[in-house]
């Protein structure tokens, strides 16, 4: 088992380099490879660490400073999510109120006791979910530098995402746990406080030794090297306990930007075999009903389906080992395992394993800013996932995007809509977050094969995750791919749907004769798709290019000169008399009326 961690450890990172010089030489990330010794107190949900953390500076920049996520100081009544939570328009009904009602012992909190940086300690303030850090020397790039801290923390309540003794009886959802090291970047500095959304992250190599009760049975990120001496069989799932109150797990995860463990002393754990030899980790609760037993075994050949599937349509998952794990407090995705809860009906466990993994692709190896552009990680993923649940159970739907189409026209004409571009935290509304990141963000992908065409679109997917895979993708980047492809210009596209509120609005204002005049109303300008049904009974489908796209893509249909956006309608002449007109009746395109798409 070690040996071929070893191997997959520097197979991964060989690719990646390969990777980031040949796509831009002054690219650069930094890295972090943590060291962790955690010592678990099941009784009291409190626990204490020791963590050593290697830090490389690989930007060409001196940093005089350093930060730390302390994420569990969110739940305690005063927090930024609790004052969010509770000034909000609409909050969100899992957190509402609750943490400003959290006792002494049940609030989450980390302390960080002491801090060096290369054995000289250091001055360090927690200001509520971030350590501020003042460095004893600047690091120098290209520099290493070792940090060692000890800490103690509390396992708050269960509330949002982690805590302790979810609605499902499982004890420990153990996610953003330990102090995590802030993002460094090209646009410098990422130390967001912990108010609402999700998480960006610093890639390296986790060492995690975990002390805890002897009857929990533990899951999650990385690879377990020591299943003798604990007395686990993973190749059964089955726990053969030795004597002592304690057992040590030891895990590491080779390259990934997170770490996350579950634990439970009622967990059942099956495995089942994937494609390439993955192996596929099922944990969740002995105490289920029936119903829902046979739920998670019926799970597992739908996840190696999944696995299957995104490896097919996106790229190949790189690690050995995938868990999915009953805990957390809906569904989340970290690395190399996700936390879902389990009480579902089968269609709905099926669909929420099928999201979270198609996270590990457009989070934890195309790692967008979650907080900057997080309608790239949920709307990408919410797209693959719906067309992966077409598939593979067969749901048949010529459209799987129709629930995110409407979703997104609701909140384009509720005035209540604010750019992509709008920081996670900072939308006015929950509801314009959701229906942004998850709706809106799917649409743009799908919409994009509209504009490019659906080969070119399936290309995109695949070169972006090849080019971009365990970096930091953008905007930009999706939409660079998009263009190399297809050879159209498409940054129109990027700035009016992302970073506007501009809406997609087109009209068919007259048909006389064997004339068509069309209109645009709203602001953002796309290609037309037009199907023509003549008086004779036969039709045509045409095609109108946008100018500024400098291009057209792959269409059978009859091909008609360009349409300039600053020309508010536009004439097209047939052969025939024409009976009716409809504009995209792919309904492909995101046109906010289609009242108008059609003559009357």
């Amino acid at each position: 088992m070690v040996q071929s961690f070893k191997t997959l450890v520097l197979a991964i990172i060989a690719c990646s380099s390969i990777v980031s010089y040949a796509q831009n030489t002054t690219y650069w990330q930094q890295h972090v490879d943590y060291k962790m010794e955690i010592d678990m107190d099941v009784k009291s949900y409190q626990y204490k660490g020791k963590q050593e953390l290697v830090y490389t500076n690989n930007s060409p920049d001196v940093l005089n400073r350093v930060y730390y996520h302390l994420y569990f100081n969110a739940f305690q009544p005063g927090s930024e999510m609790d004052v969010r939570s509770r000034t909000i328009a609409d909050p969100s009904g899992k957190i509402a109120d609750k943490i400003s009602k959290l006792q002494p012992n049940e609030i989450g909190y980390i302390k960080v006791n002491s801090l060096t940086q290369n054995g000289i300690v250091i001055k360090h303030e927690t200001v509520g979910t971030v350590l501020e850090v003042d460095l004893a020397k600047p690091i120098q790039p290209g520099e290493k530098v070792t940090f060692n801290m000890e800490f103690d923390a509390q396992v708050p309540v269960q509330i949002r995402r982690s805590g302790r003794n979810n609605a499902e009886g499982v004890a420990l959802s153990m996610t953003q746990w330990y102090p995590k090291l802030a993002e460094y970047d090209f646009e410098g500095w990422h130390a967001d406080p912990y108010i609402a959304r999700e998480f960006h992250g610093v890639w390296g190599d986790f060492d995690v030794k975990l002390t805890i009760d002897k009857d929990y049975v533990v899951g999650g990120s990385g690879y377990l090297q020591n299943p003798n001496e604990i007395g686990y069989g993973y190749e059964t799932g089955k726990v053969k306990r030795p004597k002592g109150d304690k057992l040590t797990w030891h895990f590491v995860a080779p390259n990934v930007h997170d770490f996350t463990w579950a634990a439970d002393p009622e967990f059942i754990h099956d495995i089942y075999k994937g494609e390439n030899d993955v192996d596929l980790h099922f944990l969740y609760k002995s105490t289920l009903e029936q119903k829902y037993l046979e739920n998670w075994k019926n799970l597992q050949p739908k996840t190696a389906a999944i696995l299957a599937y995104f490896n097919k349509h996106i790229g190949t998952y790189p690690y050995k080992q995938y868990s999915v794990i009953q805990g957390g407090d809906g569904g989340m995705e970290y690395a190399m395992c996700t936390l879902i809860t389990g009480q579902r009906k089968f269609g709905s466990l099926v669909g929420v394993t099928a999201h979270e993994f198609a996270h590990t692709w457009f989070q934890f190896l195309l790692a967008t800013n979650e907080a900057k552009h997080e309608w790239m990680d949920e709307g990408f993923t919410s797209y693959i996932s719906d067309m992966a649940m077409n598939e593979i159970m067969e749901q048949g739907r010529i459209n799987p995007f129709f629930g995110a189409y409407r979703g997104y026209i609701y909140l384009a004409t509720s005035g209540k809509e604010q750019p992509l571009t709008t920081h996670a935290d900072r939308y006015e509304h929950n509801m314009a977050y959701s229906i942004a990141a998850y709706s809106k963000g799917e649409v743009f992908l799908a919409q994009l094969g509209y504009v490019i065409g659906e080969d070119n679109l399936k290309t995109t997917i695949k070169k972006y995750f090849k080019d971009f895979a365990f970096k930091h993708p953008t905007p930009l980047d999706i939409i660079r791919s998009a263009e190399k492809v297809s050879g159209l210009e498409l940054d129109w596209y990027l700035m009016d749907f992302a970073q506007t509120t501009n809406t997609i609005d087109y009209a068919v204002s007259a048909v006389e004769g064997n004339t068509i005049t069309l209109e645009r109303i709203g602001l953002m300008p796309m290609p037309i798709d037009l199907s023509v049904t003549y008086e004779d009974g036969s039709s045509e489908e045409f095609y109108i290019p946008l100018q500024m796209m400098r291009g057209e893509k792959p269409t059978q249909a009859t091909l008609k000169p360009d349409w300039a956006w600053t020309h508010p309608t536009y004439k097209l002449e047939t052969s025939k008399t024409v009976k009716s007109v409809e504009i995209d009746p792919s309904q492909m395109m995101a046109d906010i009326d289609r009242t108008n798409n059609k003559n009357q």
